[in-house]
């Protein structure tokens, strides 16, 4: 089948064929038919200048499997096509086949697809359009204009005969760094306007070390600076790499003349932010004395950035996931790099002075004109439970009375709103005990049946949750759900069902999702309604849609998409290796936040494509070549280092309630709540957000149900009620956390070797 449509999503396609497995070293000798019946598509991505090679399984009318989430992957597999897979015609018992390197496999394994019924200018119609895949990602350009000879030189070629053998020429040579001098120069800009090196420079020379390189290019080396205004300022011309120090464990190195500007681990804590349009890349780093500083490198072109990118993504993935980057799927892989794609802009000059729409322009009026109805110094609308033991740890907003539940160890705080916008306190039920007399305190907490109880976890007695009567502040009951699986987390049956007087609720365990039910005899897991998973799933958090639909995270940084308990989910998003903490869904189920240390991603779960377009995630699977684009929300660099150059997230939340939109997103790290304009997020302006710092950590926060106006913040020691318009852009003055001044380059450099 020849596709004309340059644009289309299928290049090249062969309708009929089978496809195997070879293994040529193998002791015993193997050919293993993977499909009777497939086809082979050449299928363009959601990333430019990236192709998959797609091999699916065809059924005969009326065959079709029902596919639940995972059975999708067994009827189609993915490559992305790129060198490395060694693609090459050949033929079999004289039919024209295509092979390809199985890169998961042992050395010189392959698969082999065999084209039945096809001729020839097909066969080499699908040659022609893979070797352009490859072209396209190998020079991140389009192939309609390459030669014959461009397209020869990407094509596979057979290796020489063997000769004997020869020394393994070394890796690219890099200079590692050196203590920091005892006389620095004044600043880095001071230095390389001076062209002079620091003092230890000439050291350097003899301490060369042999850590491969994986990424190599040519960028400017950026620096954030406060005086004489807050910006990016222009520090030298280096070579951009990424060093390979140890196994999964990557440094992003700036080298001048063969001098190191720096060395910085590549961890999530780098919080990389990539902007195409300005093709540069950000991050944030806080050296081992506890200093902040902010970089940026910026590329001389779009092939150096996506390269650069590319790779920075892969040993992202490999550092957290502590596994190669082969072991990874297709789609996996792609889904990581993907998380990264959503343009971030990275402003070169004063970011307090960006060009704002009129929407923002009368969001800043109203931030402003409310600074001068500032909090006193215990905070506005603040209040204290006394006499309470430990620290504020859970937050549960009511969904009916409208009040507030804080746990503080042992102790549970219930404070309300008065009617002149304070937040009072209101009682204390104290000494949350079993119904046998045993303190203890709640691990987590949540309202149900229509704020009438409290369903507590404790975590000396996993296999059973408690039901709290919140009139007489007394644990009436014990429900003890399985003798043997215990749980971690816990979701209403559906979004707003606390304010029903519903009496079921949904678990988790590591590896099972089921329905509790406290009013059958016994163990209360309703036997019908129990989905477990034979692999470690290490789930984490579950949330439900106003239909009832579920979203289960993990801690190893999946998440997947459930219509209802019992079955398979119907969508499995892969992993980028961070654990999920957190994870909460819009009513109608389209947008889920996941929330991870460093990062919140956002995941629209709209089918844009194939059979199922216009379904959502939870009814259906998304096809295997198009798993849809995480938004990745993260703090600007130049902020986290005002922030003191650590981020932690809690756990993020859409404001919601039956009858409010959803608008924005709250979360909070260290001293500090930030909330996501959520209108702008959808429209891809994921740095616009707005923060309010505190006198101490922030615990929990969220919105007051049904409210998009005030926010509930739990401190260590406090409970404030904040407005969302005392949320101030993020600036030196409004994060108020002291700067120091520049270092030289020779005071930032991290020695890791």
């Amino acid at each position: 089948m020849l596709v004309g449509d340059p644009t289309a999503s299928e290049l090249a396609q062969i309708p009929t064929g089978q496809l195997y497995l070879v293994r040529p070293n193998s002791i015993k000798g193997s050919r293993e038919c993977i499909f009777n019946d497939a086809m082979i598509t050449v299928r363009r991505t959601a990333t430019e200048y990236h192709f998959h090679l797609v091999v699916t399984k065809v059924y005969a009318d009326g065959d079709e499997p029902t596919l639940e989430e995972d059975d999708e992957s067994e009827d189609e597999r993915v490559f992305l096509l790129a060198e490395d897979i060694l693609f090459r015609s050949s033929t079999f018992e004289g039919t024209p086949s295509f092979q390809w390197t199985d890169i998961d496999g042992d050395e010189g394994d392959f698969f082999e697809f065999v084209a039945h019924g096809s001729n020839a200018p097909t066969v080499a119609f699908f040659e022609t359009s893979v070797l352009k895949a490859i072209y396209e990602r190998k020079h991140l350009r389009s192939s309609e204009s390459a030669t014959e000879t461009e397209l020869a030189d990407v094509a596979y070629k057979p290796p020489p005969p063997r000769k004997p053998a020869a020394a393994t020429p070394k890796a690219k040579k890099v200079v590692a760094a050196s203590p920091e001098p005892a006389s620095p120069p004044k600043s880095a800009k001071a230095a390389v306007k001076a062209k002079a090196p620091p003092p230890e420079a000439e050291s350097q020379s003899s301490q060369v070390s042999d850590r491969p390189s994986v990424a190599d290019e040519e960028a400017q080396l950026y620096l954030w600076e406060t005086e004489p205004v807050e910006q990016f300022a222009f520090q030298a011309t280096v070579r951009a790499y990424i060093i390979e120090n140890d196994e999964f464990e990557y440094y992003l190195t700036a080298i001048e003349n063969e001098t190191y500007w720096l060395a910085h681990p590549i961890t999530p804590d780098l919080n990389g932010r990539w902007s195409k349009n300005l093709l540069s890349f950000t991050w944030s780093h806080l050296s081992q004395e506890g200093m902040p500083s902010s970089w940026c490198f910026r590329f001389p072109d779009v092939g150096a950035f996506q390269r650069f990118q590319t790779e920075y993504a892969r040993c992202v993935w490999e550092s957290t996931n502590k596994a190669s980057w082969a072991k990874a799927k297709a789609d996996e892989q792609q889904y990581a790099i993907d998380s990264y794609n959503y343009d971030q802009d990275t402003e070169m000059n004063d970011v307090s002075d960006e060009e704002e729409d009129v929407e923002d322009e009368l969001s800043t009026v109203e931030e402003e004109g409310s600074e001068d109805d500032d909090e006193s110094e215990e905070g506005y609308g603040a209040a204290r439970m006394p006499d309470a033991n430990g620290k504020n740890k859970l937050l549960a907003n009511g969904y009916k009375n409208g009040l507030s539940y804080i746990a503080r160890g042992k102790n549970i705080g219930v404070f309300r709103k008065t009617e002149d916008d304070q937040l009072e306190y209101a009682a204390t039920i104290s000494k949350v005990l079993t119904p046998q007399g045993k303190q203890f305190a709640p691990k987590k907490m949540m309202l149900h049946q229509q704020d009438a109880t409290l369903v507590l976890m404790n975590e000396q007695n996993p296999n059973s949750l408690y039901q709290m009567d919140i009139e007489t502040g007394k644990v009436v009951e014990e429900w003890k759900v399985s003798d043997h699986i215990e749980v971690n987390s816990m979701a209403p049956d559906s979004k707003f069902a606390q304010m029903t007087p519903g009496q079921t609720l949904v678990g988790t365990s590591h590896n099972a999702l089921f329905r509790i039910d406290p009013r059958v005899s016994g163990n209360k897991l309703v036997d019908s309604e129990y989905k477990q998973y034979a692999t470690k799933a290490a789930f984490s958090s579950v949330t439900t849609t106003d239909k009832g639909h579920l979203a289960v995270a993990s801690e190893k940084g999946d998440i997947r998409l459930f219509d209802s308990i019992g079955k398979n989910a119907k969508t499995a998003l892969p992993a980028l290796g961070d654990p999920v903490i957190g994870v909460d869904v819009t009513a109608d189920g389209r947008y889920v936040v996941a929330t991870c240390r460093t990062y919140i991603l956002l995941i629209d779960t709209l089918i844009g494509e194939g059979r199922y377009a216009g379904s959502l995630g939870f009814d259906r699977s998304f096809p295997a070549n198009a798993k849809p684009m995480p938004k990745r929300l993260q703090l600007r660099p130049e902020h986290i280092g005002y922030m003191g150059g650590h981020v932690s997230f809690t756990p993020a939340r859409f404001n919601s309630g039956p009858d409010a939109e959803e608008q924005f997103i709250v979360t909070s790290t260290g001293n500090f709540v930030i909330a996501w304009d959520f209108r702008k997020v959808k429209k891809g302006r994921l740095d616009r957000y707005d923060i309010k710092q505190y006198e101490q950590q922030v615990m929990a926060d969220d919105f007051r149900m049904g409210d998009n106006k005030d926010i509930v913040v739990a401190l260590s020691d406090n409970v404030h009620l904040t407005k969302k318009q005392a949320l101030v852009k993020p600036t030196r003055q409004s994060l108020a956390t002291p700067t120091n001044s520049l270092r030289s380059r020779s005071d930032i450099v991290n020695a890791p070797y």
